[in-house]
Formats: C-alpha cells, sequence, structure tokens
C-alpha cells in the first residue's frame, strides 16, 4: 500500500507528489542498528553491483560532512540556477516522504554529502558513468539518492523523476522498518540497468538491506577491486570478454571452458589495469614483462601477450591448448625449483595464479630475482615452503590464515604487501601484490640472510611437527605451534637442518631442500584406481556392519520391514578395516570417505556418519521428475539386489540399476563433440 503524501504551493514551491513505494518490518536480534543501517547503505552506495548485476561498480569522487545549515549551500553549488527552483527537493530532504521535519538542536554535523558515478557493465546510450548525489540524514536516519544529468550547455541538470529515499524507523522497543519511497514515482524513468523498475527496488534491494542491517559477520577480506579503478576494469573486461570468447568453443581440455576462459579473462584485465596505473605513477610508456610460474592451460599468459606484454608461462606439464595459441604465447614445459636456476632478472613481474607449492615461494623468487622485481599471487590449494600448510590459528578460518602466511612470507622478504579481492568465479579470490620493497636497496644482503633465516625457521618447524606426530608427543597443529613460539628443542633441530642445507645450496645452488615439485604426470587419486576387488570387498565389510545395527528409530528390523541398518561415524568406519587396507585407502586423497562416497548407490555421507541409502526415501516426492523405466539407461547392477538379504527395497521398473544381467542397457549417449564429429563426416 502507498503512501502518498502532497506539499501545496507555499512561498513558491511547486506541488509535488511522493510516494512509498514498501516497507519492511523486522527485529534487531543483534542490537546492530542504527549503525547496522548505515553499513547496510554503504554496501549500497559503495558496491551497487552486490545487487544489481547489471552494474560493474561505483566510484566515490568527493565526500563531505555538512552541518545541518549547510546541506542547501552545499547542493545548490552545483547548479547553476536560482535555489528557489529546488526548494521541493529539499523538503523532500528534509521531511521525507511524511512531510513531517523534525526538531533538530545543535549545530552537529548531521549531513553528509557524497557524489558518486555508478557504472554498468554496458553503456547505455553511449554514456558510460551516471553520476548521482547522495545525501544521508544522520539525525533522522534517512539516506537520498539525487541523480543528475549534464546539460548541453554542460551545466548540472537533476533527474527529479528519478530521486529516491531510504528511510530506518524504530516501531517500538524489539522492531524496526526500512522503507523505500520516490520523489515522483509516475515519473520514474527506468532504463533497466541503472536504474531499474520501481517493483525491483521493492522486491530486491529493500530485503537486501534488510538482511545487511542486521548481519553480525564481517567479511575478513578487503572489498573487491579495492586497489583499480572500477570503471577502467569494467570497460577493458567487456573488451577482453568480446575479444577472447571463441575461446570457450574450442576448448579441448576436460576442465569447464565457461569458468576458465572468463576468470582468466578477469585475471588479465585486472593485471592489465594494475599495470596501466603503474605505468602511469611512474611516468614510463614501455609495457612491464612478466613470468606466469605455474601457468596451467596458459591462457593468462596468451591473453597479456596478445595485450602487448612480453611474457612466458611455464609449468611442468604441458597443455592441449598450448599448440593452439601461436608462436606469439611463449610457453615452456619444465619443472620449477626455487634455486639460484629460476632467477628472472630480466622479468618486472613474477605471477602466481593458482601456483599451488610455488606460491610461497613466489616473493621469495622476486625479491631474489632483482631488487625492482615485483609479483601477483592468488593463492588456491594451501602449501607451506616444504608440503602442506599446518594450522596455527583455530579462532581464524584457514582460507584467512593462509593469506596472512603468504603475506608475512612477503614482508619478511621486504616487500610492502597489498591486498585485494578479485572479481572472479571462484571461492579463493584474495590475491597479494607485492609493488615495492620495504628496504634500501643497500641492504640486499642483510635482508637475503633475513629471507634464508626464515625459510629454515619454517623447514625446522614442519621436521618438529612431523616428529611429534610420529612419537605421538602431541599434535602436528601443537608442534607447528610450539616451534614458531621458539621452544628450546628447536634449536638444535634448526642447527642440523641449517648444516645440511648451507652444504647443499653451496654444492646445487638449491634453496629448497626437500622440496617436491608437482609430478609431470598428473596423478588420480580419487579411489577410482584401486583394485576393483578392494573396493568390492571394503563396501560389502562396511555395508555387512551397518546392517548389524538398530535402525535409526532404536529398532531391529523384522521380517516385514526392510533393514536399513544403523549409522556410524567415519572414525568407527575405519576402525572395521585392518591395517592393510587403510594404508592403501590412506595414499587417496579423501581416504575411506572418498571410496564410500563414490559408492553412492550403497552408501549415505553425511555429517560425519554413514548410513545404508534407502532409495524409497530418495525416490519420495520427486517421482514427477524422474524418468520412467524406459527412459532409464540401466548400466549398473543393483547393488541391494545381489548383496542384500533382502534385496531390493524397490521393484525393478523404479530402480534405477538393473535387477540381473537382463535389465542392463547399453548406454547410447553421445558427446556433442562426437556428434558434430559426426556431422563433419557426413557433410
Amino acid at each position: 500500500m502507498r503512501l502518498v503524501s502532497r506539499i501545496n504551493n507555499v512561498n513558491g514551491w511547486t506541488q509535488i507528489k511522493m510516494s512509498k513505494l514498501s516497507e519492511l518490518k523486522f527485529k534487531d536480534s543483534c542490537g546492530s542498528l542504527p549503525g547496522g543501517f548505515w553499513s547496510a547503505v554503504d554496501v549500497w552506495i559503495k558496491k551497487p553491483h552486490v545487487v544489481n548485476k547489471r552494474l560493474s561498480g561505483a566510484k566515490e569522487e568527493e565526500s563531505k560532512d555538512c552541518e545541518d545549515a549547510e546541506i542547501e549551500d552545499t547542493l545548490s553549488g552545483f547548479w547553476n540556477t536560482d535555489i528557489k527552483e529546488l526548494n521541493d527537493v529539499f523538503c523532500y530532504l528534509r521531511n521525507g516522504v511524511e512531510g513531517i521535519s523534525q526538531y533538530r538542536t545543535g549545530k552537529r554535523e548531521q549531513w553528509s554529502f557524497t557524489t558518486r558515478s555508478v557504472i554498468p557493465k554496458v553503456s547505455i546510450d553511449g554514456t558510460r558513468y551516471h553520476k548521482e548525489f547522495v545525501v544521508k540524514d544522520l539525525f533522522s536516519m534517512r539516506v537520498t539518492f539525487l541523480p543528475v544529468a549534464e546539460s548541453v550547455q554542460g551545466f548540472m541538470v537533476l533527474k527529479k523523476g528519478n530521486i529516491y529515499q531510504i528511510q530506518l524507523r524504530p516501531d517500538n522497543d524489539e522492531e524496526w522498518s526500512i522503507s523505500i519511497s520516490t520523489f515522483s514515482s509516475e515519473n520514474w524513468d527506468s532504463d533497466g540497468v541503472v536504474y531499474p523498475k520501481l517493483s525491483w527496488l521493492s522486491s530486491e534491494l529493500l530485503p537486501k538491506l534488510v538482511k545487511w542491517c542486521t548481519e553480525k559477520s564481517k567479511s575478513e577480506f578487503k572489498s573487491t577491486l579495492s586497489l583499480i579503478p572500477v570503471e577502467k576494469y569494467s570497460i577493458l573486461y567487456q573488451q577482453l570478454k568480446e575479444k577472447y570468447k571463441a575461446m570457450v568453443k574450442v576448448w579441448p581440455e576436460v576442465t569447464d571452458p565457461e569458468k576458465f576462459v572468463y576468470e582468466d579473462v578477469a585475471i588479465a584485465t585486472y593485471l592489465l589495469v594494475l599495470w596501466e596505473e603503474e605505468r602511469t605513477e611512474k611516468g614510463i610508456m614501455e609495457k612491464q614483462s612478466f613470468v606466469d610460474l605455474g601457468c596451467g592451460n596458459g591462457l593468462l599468459v596468451h591473453i597479456l601477450s596478445n595485450e602487448g606484454h612480453p611474457g612466458r608461462g611455464i609449468d611442468v606439464r604441458k597443455r592441449k591448448i598450448w599448440d593452439m595459441y601461436g608462436p606469439q604465447t611463449h610457453l615452456e614445459e619444465c619443472a620449477i625449483t626455487p634455486s639460484d636456476s629460476f632467477l628472472f632478472q630480466e622479468a618486472d613481474w613474477l605471477i602466481g595464479n593458482h601456483s599451488d607449492e610455488l606460491t610461497p615461494w613466489i616473493p621469495v623468487m622476486a625479491a631474489r630475482s632483482s631488487y625492482f622485481c615485483r609479483y601477483f599471487v592468488l593463492p588456491c590449494c594451501f602449501f607451506d615452503f616444504y608440503g602442506k600448510y599446518s594450522r596455527q590459528h583455530s579462532e581464524k578460518s584457514q582460507y584467512k590464515e593462509y593469506i596472512d602466511f603468504i603475506a608475512e612470507v612477503s614482508r619478511v622478504c621486504g616487500f610492502t604487501v597489498e591486498e585485494d579481492c578479485l572479481r572472479i568465479p571462484s571461492t579463493k579470490r584474495v590475491c597479494l601484490i607485492g609493488k615495492t620493497r620495504n628496504y634500501d636497496c643497500s641492504q640486499e644482503a642483510l635482508v637475503d640472510d633475513q629471507r634464508t633465516q626464515y625459510i629454515k625457521k619454517r623447514l625446522a618447524c614442519q621436521a618438529m611437527a612431523n616428529h611429534g606426530k610420529s612419537a605421538g608427543e602431541t599434535t602436528h597443529l601443537q608442534a607447528t605451534v610450539d616451534c614458531l613460539n621458539v621452544t628450546t628443542h628447536m634449536d638444535d633441530v634448526a642447527k642440523e637442518i641449517n648444516h645440511d642445507t648451507d652444504k647443499q645450496v653451496c654444492a646445487t645452488g638449491n634453496w629448497a631442500a626437500g622440496f617436491q615439485p608437482r609430478e609431470k604426470i598428473e596423478c588420480v587419486r580419487n579411489c577410482a584406481h584401486l583394485p576393483r576387488e578392494l573396493i568390492d570387498k571394503v563396501v560389502l565389510q562396511v555395508a555387512n556392519a551397518l546392517l548389524g545395527l538398530k535402525t535409526e528409530d532404536g529398532q531391529r528390523c523384522n521380517n516385514n520391514t526392510w533393514n536399513s541398518g544403523g549409522s556410524l561415524t567415519l572414525r568407527e568406519t575405519a576402525e572395521l578395516l585392518d591395517k592393510e587396507t587403510l594404508q592403501n585407502l590412506k595414499n587417496e586423497c579423501g581416504g575411506l570417505q572418498t571410496l564410500l562416497k563414490n559408492n553412492h548407490q550403497v552408501f549415505k555421507v553425511e555429517g560425519g556418519r554413514v548410513g545404508i541409502r534407502d532409495w524409497r526415501m530418495e525416490t519420495g516426492g520427486r517421482t514427477s521428475k524422474r524418468k520412467t523405466s524406459s527412459e532409464l539407461l540401466k548400466t549398473r547392477l543393483c547393488w541391494f539386489h545381489v548383496n542384500h538379504p533382502q534385496g531390493c527395497p524397490l521393484p525393478p521398473e523404479s530402480c534405477a540399476f538393473a535387477h540381473g544381467p537382463e535389465d542392463l542397457r547399453r548406454c547410447s549417449f553421445q558427446s556433442k563433440r562426437q556428434k558434430n564429429k559426426q556431422h563433419q563426416q557426413q557433410m
């Protein structure tokens, strides 16, 4: 229901019609208001693309606090017109949609004024930016958005029809409400991008504001694209996306082309804008050179090279797609070992894009390549210098802790570290950048010794942690923490390690004794290559144990009910198996849990517990969406039909698996690539 307010023509004020679009009431269980309201409003001001997916972001150009009496003068300065013509707008600012003026006392700074440019992903009518004035009334807990456009004469013209306001109100001790109103809803001009339909403000924006108001958790990381101009990024990203979208159609790898192509386009866009800003800052014209360590599919190298940056990529394993790029993209198949042999004095930047075991070494390699070498890393998997990274702070997320570790490595290496968050389709979006050093060039030898000692200390920590774990003295985590707190035992371990590593470095120039680069042939360790006899043995052993337990309701089954068995924790399940079997599973990623999940026909693994899957429950309520028996491609025998004492609980026509060899059907599925090949042969 809309609340409509009219203001009559008084002292030259024009009659205006304002309307409340929508209002949501909610409880503040976290006690975050009214501060949470302004935090929510700031998200909409600074990051509107979080809600409106047709925007790339926004840029704040000016921000200032004003006293109560200054706000009209501040706004009037942006228009070449008489202030009387803006009285209707000022009335809306001061009194809101209800037209009720609140008494104010004192000369506190109760207003905040911001100029922002909203950036659409695709320009509208050739306009890349859309300017708005944002006025916060801190006293009345309302914020007003005033869109403006530049006239032919160069004056700022207020788009009165698209003015809107967001307001927070306390309803009682427990309830609050947030409302959205417009200055003139009948004149609202929707372009579907910067200014969506009025219904969108009510159905999409308003619920988001309520959610943000009452959220307790805050991000551990900085906001997206905080180190580069969002408008430059947006324009360049659209250009590169259009330029390289054809790669999706010809992608020869087994990975998802939609994800990897557009992710690499986004990373390339970020680097290109970052490097352009660096050239402007340093006053240089020559484009930066680079080396991408662990370059994978090489697409990032290909894009950066195509855009004029000299560079190359190195990876232990060549990919099929490398041959498609052409001679201008330089890619090398080589195992990278942190050593004097892998210093890149000619490179301006070293890149580590999901570089796994090389990630902590890249700041070291950049620091030792030359005093002027910079780096960019986008960490993904958690590696220390000599193996998997061990957690030390349980109060942090594992990802945050690892980012902090790489930042610590960078500072020890002498870099001033900057952190940013990329706009890519991935949960691991935080990058670290080392552009400048925190020491003078003359101190290089001293700082390099500091790097060496730090790396040795990390190796000593790992040795102590492994020793503690094997000896049963303490947990791997506690051993690492004790080491980093400089325990007395560490001195002896460190001396022994220092002696061994010093000899090896002198002899080979290898800084990382014990470092293991990834294998050239990618190992598949998802239990798929285990012997069939071993898999069948484990499945039958675990299933029989579960069937011998009471059901979830505490009753043993009788002859009239199908036995679905009980459940065990993963640890209890592992205790059913002998040591040799467990050792075989330990060599696979995920071990026993992966094997059980692979056999999802038999087992249900949820919340750390293992149970028998009851297909009667799986099909319940979904029969309308399931294929008919004639459409089912039964390529595997039903385990329950063969092994369960009571057989399968489903009739053959309802079961997705074959009840006997005569029920098996050969799969007639053809991939799109196979069909295209056949079609080409027919042409």
